[in-house]
Formats: structure tokens, sequence, C-alpha cells
């Protein structure tokens, strides 16, 4: 391990989104990005092949045509030559798995109906209306309709008014059972329906209208109906009030007869509207129970007259009574992959079926393998599933089938409750629903992810996943990425987009035993061309902390064009490509993401608590309820896992993946299966400590309603004698109440905090792994100035070092207490800072009264002139002298002030005598990053502070020669040249956010230089 920290090895993969946008490319173009890659330490690229990037003009070379082909070849044999692993996006665009290729039989798929009513006794020969363009009839079923209730009906124009009333007079004889609104364009409403007890108005229900988003990726039934059932009231008056402006016109249906509450939700129909869907955001309450039988269909009345139905027309004898007669088929979702060009763009290929993936499979990626010989695509490693973006479907071919097989039971009779009829009651039908959703989920993960992986490996390929989505992701994003061979999370440079993806990533390859856990890393939207690698340090190693350990750098933008600075870019991406100034001295900030990467693969994540996530479906992310306090580590897990791959051993919760836990949290539900609470039961016996809510009842409608007695058999077993905050022990486990904290649980355990730092108000974060006889911890300040704090580890064996990921240093830490359990540690950490804090086995030396952080002894500061040159775009000509260091955007000299690219500065250091002590030159502050040479040996480069390197091995006595090559961004060249007419401007981009009055950015070196010698060893 310390030999892979001061070189990290070629095995520890560096990657990159590679994009090549709108058909701009060009064989000399992938050639030389491959070279540029090579030498900044990226050693993985993921082709994006046709990304159409809005506002940028398509190039020459059309998708699919001869050149890209050609181009294409070219690519993954350099690829080869220089041993860098390409994968490729499973689809032209990057999300997620389509084409022109795919038919709307091959597609996304939902459930769709056509209905008539007809009355018996009768005999019927007709046609039934179509149900949709390219329909593929499913069944058709016929129930008795229920007597006539009453409804009312009302409209809401569009008004800018703060709140519209309507008041509907009823009956009485009937309570209002459910409340239907429909609007007709996009609207962000609240409502709140009232009945009328006495002389006073009383709240039934409050109602979110949120119908924001119509893109088909939320929904296949954009505008979809808002549909709430209503609590029974005897009353004669109800009043609806719908707050906010109303920016579309609302039709509301009042009626006694029931329907199935926001069945467009729980069949998928219309899905969260945003990217970041919560724990709680797919789950619903309880549905109003409807007391008066006659009102819902039976499902043993339901009748499949299927058999009587031939191209289009039924045959049947109707029996006595008004019928509904209901023909189903399912019709494609039409999302489609994107974003690509027109003549790459098709159906997205359906989720739920292994034959139609591999058919996608062989339809792009096999041609692949068809055009380009094996011996020129040995580079050629992964297929690349980038965040699902692609919408929810609700059936495919087999679906009836592999629900009976699954379920037990037919889901013919309940086709009615996709469409909002009650079958059953409301919690059958509810029940129902959750089956249906819950074997999507399932379906999605192991027919689409494991479908690709299996046609994958047929091919010597892996699968490379991102398991979640942002917008309508229908799985559950544990098993999700379970069945892919890689896992990643994502985060942006700024903004929420990383706040779950990546502990959602991490936990996923955690318990399903993937030791590498990539990341999308410093993905972001505008501010081009204006961030540095020290903008990025936070949030990446905040991503660290939460398990990411192999970095995925977003994005580099192809060049196709030798001639144009800085070149094709995109509104969204850093750019990390050979064009942008720093990219020649990425490799700086290279080595520290590698040897961070490297650090965090080793040994296993340790970590105390396993936060159950449910059984429901869809589920993006977890909960953390009680929240878990400060100094410990935690997963998520599934029930899948719970079920087939975790066991007890010494009271911890222990997985087949290795992982170990001292606690299992259930969150605030009232279900679960069966099988799964029997599970608990026999682990918690074993020695299992769980925490949460005692289990009332199964969710799904398999064996109903014994199942549900027997979830509460088990549950008394096991809570019956737990108050809301207390415990008891059950064999050799322990089982506490859903409102016990953490903090209790660890104070009856004697679990110590992993790591805890003494001052609450520092954002410090910590990770541990532990490597055979090593402790790992790696831990980030996450605050824009220099903090220090003691740091108590649950260690009592090693002796601490600080491992520095900016350089490879590696030194003792001479200052530590131990009280038997703990190992407490006095640590400083620059702004933005990081270190690993390793307890090794290790002799070490040291002086007593040594400190852990000495300060440093300046024994010169450097004052004599700088001889600077400039290279870049419009540079200054020849050389130009520094009498003292400033900030380059300050000079009176246009050609400084607004230059971009590379300065280096020389000067002469003087030295008296060589120090004995570990010295080191700090260069105060660098804007953007900067490599030293002392003597003309390359002392290291510098991006993030402390802007220091030891340059012990290069120093002599009397003269030395210093030399400093500072590189800043595009973003001071760009706002000059908007300052000069069109003609003279040098600079091109397809996006250029800024004018001739943006604000400069702070370049150069800024200094002050000083020489430092410093009192320790360094080993």
């Amino acid at each position: 391990m310390r030999a892979g920290f001061r070189t990290v090895p070629d095995s520890v993969q560096l990657g990159v989104y590679w994009y090549w946008i709108s058909d701009n490319i060009s064989k000399e173009g992938v050639i030389k990005d491959l070279d540029a890659m090579k030498k900044a330490g990226i050693n993985r690229a993921f082709i994006g092949s046709n990304i159409v990037n809005e506002g940028t003009p398509y190039g020459a070379h059309k998708v699919f045509s001869d050149e890209w082909w050609k181009i294409l070849h070219a690519a993954l044999k350099r690829a080869t030559e220089l041993n860098i692993e390409i994968g490729l996006f499973n689809c032209p665009g990057w999300s997620q798995s389509g084409g022109p290729w795919i038919k709307p039989a091959q597609s996304m798929r939902y459930l769709a109906s056509s209905e008539v009513v007809v009355e018996g006794p009768a005999k019927i020969n007709q046609d039934l209306p179509v149900v949709g363009a390219h329909a593929q009839d499913v069944k058709v079923i016929a129930w008795r309709l229920p007597a006539n209730g009453e409804s009312y009906q009302a409209s809401i124009a569009k008004s800018d008014t703060h709140e519209r009333i309507f008041t509907f007079d009823v009956s009485g004889k009937n309570p209002m059972r459910s409340l239907v609104l429909r609007v007709d364009a996009p609207t962000v409403n609240a409502a709140d329906v009232y009945y009328k007890d006495g002389q006073e108005y009383k709240l039934l229900t409050h109602i979110t209208i949120n119908r924001s988003n119509t893109a088909l990726n939320v929904g296949f039934d954009p505008l979809a109906p808002i549909v709430i059932s209503l609590p029974e009231v005897k009353t004669t008056n109800y009043r609806l009030v719908v707050v906010d402006p109303v920016s579309a016109t609302i039709d509301v249906r009042l009626s006694s007869q029931p329907v199935v509450e926001r069945y467009p939700e729980k069949t998928l129909a219309k899905m969260f509207q945003s990217p970041l869907p919560l724990w709680k955001d797919y789950l619903w309450g309880k549905p109003a129970k409807v007391s008066d039988p006659s009102l819902v269909v039976a499902a043993d009345k339901v009748v499949d007259i299927t058999s009587r139905f031939k191209n289009g027309k039924l045959e049947w004898d109707v029996p006595a009574g008004k019928w509904k007669i209901l023909r189903t088929a399912m019709l494609t979702t039409q999302v489609t992959n994107a974003p690509a060009s027109p003549e790459a763009t098709g159906l997205e290929v359906d989720k739920m079926s292994k034959k139609h993936a591999a058919y996608h499979f062989d339809a792009f990626i096999g041609e692949i393998l068809r055009r380009v010989p094996a011996e020129d695509r040995r580079s050629f490693k992964l297929i690349v599933e980038d965040s699902y973006e692609t919408g929810g479907q609700n059936w495919t071919d087999d679906m009836a089938d592999r629900f009976k097989q699954v379920y037990g039971y037919d889901p013919t009779p309940y086709l009615p409750v996709l469409s909002g009829t009650v079958v059953g009651s409301p919690d059958i039908s509810d029940r129902f629903l959750w089956d249906l959703r819950r074997l999507i989920a399932d379906r999605v993960a192991y027919d689409y992810v494991g479908g690709l992986r299996e046609v994958a490996h047929k091919h010597g390929l892996r699968t490379w996943l991102e398991n979640y989505g942002h917008w309508g992701f229908p799985g559950e994003f544990l098993q999700y990425g379970g069945q892919s061979d890689e896992i990643s999370g994502e985060f942006w440079s700024e903004g929420a987009l990383g706040d779950i993806e990546n502990k959602a990533a991490s936990s996923s390859g955690h318990i399903y035993g993937k030791r590498k856990i990539w990341a999308e890393s410093f993905t972001a939207a505008g501010r081009t061309f204006g961030r540095t690698p020290y903008m990025m340090k936070q949030r990446g190693d905040r991503f660290f902390t939460e398990g990411i350990n192999s970095t995925l750098l977003h994005v580099y933008v192809h060049q196709p064009y030798e001639d144009r600075w800085p070149g094709m870019n995109a509104w969204f991406g850093n750019e990390f490509n050979r064009k942008n100034t720093w990219f020649e001295q990425f490799d700086v900030f290279a080595a520290y993401l590698k040897r961070t990467n490297f650090m965090l693969q080793q040994g296993r994540y340790s970590a105390d608590v396993a936060y159950f996530i449910g059984e429901d479906a869809p589920k993006m992310t977890g909960v953390c309820d009680p929240v878990l306090p400060k100094g410990y580590s935690f997963d998520y897990i599934n029930g899948e896992v719970l079920l087939n791959q975790a066991s007890v051993k010494e009271g911890k919760l222990l997985l087949r993946s290795g992982m170990q836990y001292n606690v299992l949290i259930l969150p605030k539900l009232n279900t679960m299966r069966p099988v799964l609470v029997n599970k608990i039961k026999d682990m918690v016996r074993q020695g299992l400590v769980v925490l949460g809510p005692a289990p009332q009842y199964s969710p799904s409608l398999v064996n109903y309603p014994h199942a549900d007695r027997e979830v509460k058999k088990l549950s008394d077993a096991l809570w019956k004698n737990v108050a809301p905050k207390g415990y008891q022990k059950l064999g050799k486990g322990y089982v506490f109440g859903e409102e016990a904290t953490l903090e209790s649980v660890f104070s009856v355990l004697s679990v110590l905090p992993d790591c805890n730092v003494d001052n609450n108000a520092l954002d410090v974060r910590f990770i541990h792994r532990t490597v055979s006889d090593y402790d790992v911890y790696y831990i980030s300040n996450q605050q824009e100035r220099k903090v220090t704090f003691n740091a108590t580890f649950r260690v009592v064996n090693g002796n601490p070092e600080v491992w520095d990921a900016l350089t490879g240093e590696m030194r003792v830490l001479p200052e530590y207490t131990r009280d038997g359990r703990t190992t407490t540690v006095p640590l400083e950490l620059e702004p933005f800072g990081s270190a690993f804090i390793v307890f090794s086995g290790a002799k070490v030396e040291s002086k007593k009264g040594d400190r852990n952080f000495p300060a440093g002894r300046v024994i010169s500061t450097v004052t004599s002139p700088w001889e600077v040159t400039f290279k870049g775009l419009s540079a200054p000509e020849g050389t130009v002298r520094f009498d003292s260091l400033y900030d380059w955007r300050n000079s009176s000299d246009a050609a400084i002030k607004y230059f971009s690219g590379t300065a280096t500065y020389t000067t002469i250091l003087q030295i008296s005598a060589v120090p004995q002590q570990q010295t080191y030159i700090d260069l105060g502050h660098v804007m953007a990053l900067g490599k030293v040479y002392v003597n003309d040996h390359y002392a290291g480069g510098v991006w993030t502070y402390p802007y220091r390197l030891n340059i012990s091995a290069f120093l002599k006595q009397g003269e030395n020669k210093l030399k400093v090559e500072v590189v800043n961004n595009w973003m001071n060249r760009l706002i000059g040249d908007q300052q000069l007419p069109e003609k003279e401007r040098k600079t091109w981009a397809v996006f250029n956010p800024y004018t001739a009055s943006s604000e400069l950015q702070a370049s150069g070196l800024l200094g002050p230089v000083t020489i430092q010698t410093y009192d320790y060893r360094v080993h």
C-alpha cells in the first residue's frame, strides 16, 4: 500500500466522459485527444459517440456515415495502442438504450384501454374502439356496473387571483367518495376540500396538484388526472378551495363512486416531476374505506372474454345488466433516446425484456463489433448506462405470465385498477398496484440491467451503470445497481445533484460486493471555462467520504478542429480537454485523484448502521431516520440482500459481500412482507440489533388477508413488550422501539464513535477502511479556512501517520494519546484540505515532545525580480520583468491583463547553506495551477492550499535556479476578445457567456514565495 501510494499503479483508473458533439468529429482530433489523455494520466474514456448539444451547429460527419465509422475505428485502434480502456454509451445520446432500430412492439410500453358500455341480455357482434396507434391487444374483460351514484361537475378557469372557492350542494344520501381534477396545461397548485358540519366547514383533505412537467420521461400521460379518495362523511355541502394563481383550466368531478386514489402515479403514468425524488415520494397512505361493497367491482365477477374477441371485433352473449367492456392493449410510451441526431433517435427499448435488450445491444454495439476488427478494438471493454432518464412503463409481452409466476395469482381481474376502477376494495386495489410496481422494479433490474450484462459478457464486455434516475426512474436503486458489473454515482460542481446519488451508488456497491464505486465527477452547467481544480476539490473530497473511490471526469469534449481555441465546448461540464489552458498541468490534479482513489479502494469500508429502505418501489434513495450521530457511518440496504445475503456473526449483521453493521434500522413504515419479517425475527434471535416500528401488515395482495395476520403475529413476537423509546433483549439480539435514538442504541451496545472531532462547529467528514493490519481514515475539511482539532479514532493499535495525497509524502504523527478504547490525535487541515490518517504496525522513530504539525521556519523570502515569458493566444512578446509578484488582471498591459495560457517565471535563489531539515518552497497562492523546477529538476505541482512542495533533494549551496510555470484558464482571454472588433478576436468557442464588462479572474503567481524548513521526517 505504501508503494502504491507513492507511485500509483496503472490498475487505478482515472476516467472521463468523451463526448463527440453534434457530428463535429475528425480522425486527427480523436487521435490527438487520446494522446493528450494518456499524457495527463487518464486511462479510461467513455465515448458518447453522438451527443447533440443544443445551439451547436452540426458537423460534416453524420452519425453512422462511412466517415463516422472510420473515425470510431481510429479511436478504438489508437486507444488500444495507448492502453486506454474504452467504454461506449449504450446508444446515441447519453440516455439510455434506444435508437431508430427499435419498433413500437420492442419499446417501453404501458397498458392502455378503450371501453364501451352495453346492456344485456343481448348478443353483440361489434367492433371495439381502437386503443391507439401500434396497439398490441392484451385482454378484453367485462364487469357488471354498480348502480348509478351521484356526481357533480365544475370548471375552474385560469386566474391570477390568490384563491378560488367552489361549493357543491349534494343530496346527503350518499357520501362523496372521489374527487377528480383534470388540467389542460402545466400547473402547480394546492387545494383543500372541506365539508359542512352543522354551521362550520371542516377540513376533509389537502391536495397537491402538480402537473408542472409534461415531458414523457416523467410520465406517459403528461396531464394525467389528479385523483383523490375522500373519507366518507355525512354532509349536504362540500367546498373546494384552490389556492395560488391557477395557470390552467381545472375541470372538477365530485362523485359518490370510488376511484383508485392517485392511480396515474401508482401505475407510473405520472411520476415525480423533478430530478430528486426522496424516499417518501412514492409512498401513499391507506386509502379511504368504502362502506358499501356494491360500489366496487368484485374480482371474481370480472369476466375474461378475450377468447371472443378477434380482429378487433367482439362477439359475446351479454348477461343481464349494464356491463362495461374494457379492451386493454399495450402502447409505446413514445420515449426516445436523447440527446442524439435525428437519424440516430428512436424509441427506447423495453426495460422489462431480456429479449428486446439483447436485440438493442446487437443493433448498436453488435454493429460496432462486426465492423471494427477485433485486434483494433481490444481497448473496448465496457457498455455505459448513464443515469436513467426515460420514465416508467408498466407492461410488457409476458407480464401477466410473469406476474402469476412471481405472486401466484392472476392479474387479469385487477386490470381495471390501472384505469382507476376499484376492484375488491380500495386497499385490495392498492395492494395489486404495489405488487405491479415491485415487479416492474425487479424486472428493470434483472431483465434490463441484468439482460444487458448477460449479452455483454457473451462478447467479452462488462457493464457500467449509474444506479439512479433523475427523470422517471421506475426501479429500486440498490437492486438496480446490483445487477451491473460496475456502479457509479454522480455529483455536480455546485448545487444539489450529488446529495443522494453517491450514497446510492456506494451503498449498492458495498452490499452487492463491488470494490470500485465510480462517480461522474464535477459535472456542471454555466461558468464556461471559469472553474479550476481548486474550485472542485471541496465537492470531490466530500463524496470521497461518502464512498466514492473511482473518478470519472465530466467532460472531455472531443476537439475536431486544430485551428480553433478554446474549441468545441458545451453548456454543460468542466473542460477536461487538451484545448483547455490548464489541461497541460492536469496531471498534477490527476495524481491527487488517483492517489485518493487508490487508498479508498483498499480493504473494506467500515460502517456501523444499515438503514433499510423498505420494500416499496420506485425508490431512488433511502432515509436516515433516526438521524445518524456524528462520528458514525452507514449504508442503505434493501430487502433482497437482507433476505438472501444476510446473516449474523458475533452480534453484527454480516453480508455475503463482507460488510458488517452493528445496527439494522427499519424505516417508519407499517408494512413488510411476511418472509422478511420472519428473516429479521430469526436474525434477532441470533444476535441482530434492530431499531424501528413494528410492521403491522403486508403491502402485497399475496395471501391476503392471511399474510397480514402472519406479519402481525411475527411482529408481536419481536415488539410486543418494547416501549417506543425502549428496548428488549430477545435471544442474543435486541429490539429497540421506533422512537429510540441511535445514541441510546450505541450506549447500550458500548459502540463508540468511529471518528469524533472535538469541535462540533467544524465540518470535517471522514470515511474509514480496514486493510489487513492497517486502519485507514480519509478526512476532509469542508470549510475554506484552516482548521485545527483533536480527532478521536476508534482504534487502539498501530502508530498514527499522515499521508498526503497531494504530494505522496508520508510521515509519523508523534503526538497522540490512548485510553484503551480510542486514540486521540491533534490534527490540522488546510482550507478545503484533506489527509489520510493511517494507523499502521510499522516501527517509527520520533522524538519526545515533537508536534504533529510544527510551524515552518522561513529561511528565505524570494524578493528578487522574476523574468516572465508567456505562451498562448495574444501573448506578450519576449520576456517581461516582474520586479514584484502581482495579479495579471491588475496589469496596465492589456496583453497580460487578458492573458490566458502558461507563464514561466524564473529567478535566482541564494542559499547560504543547505538545511538539514525538510525544506519546502511555499508559493503563497497560485491561480490556477503551477509546476516548480529547482535547478532544472521537477519538484512537483500545486493547485490548492498549501501551495507548498518539498525541494530538499534539489537545493544546493549558493545559486539556485528557480522556475515556476503558472497556468490560468480561458476566462480572461475570452473577456478581452469581447472588447475587440470581431475580426481581431482570436478565440472561438460555441458557448461563450462572457461580455466585455465581465469580471476578470485572478491569475498568475501571487506569492509571497518563501523557503521554509520543517522539523520532521518524511518517509
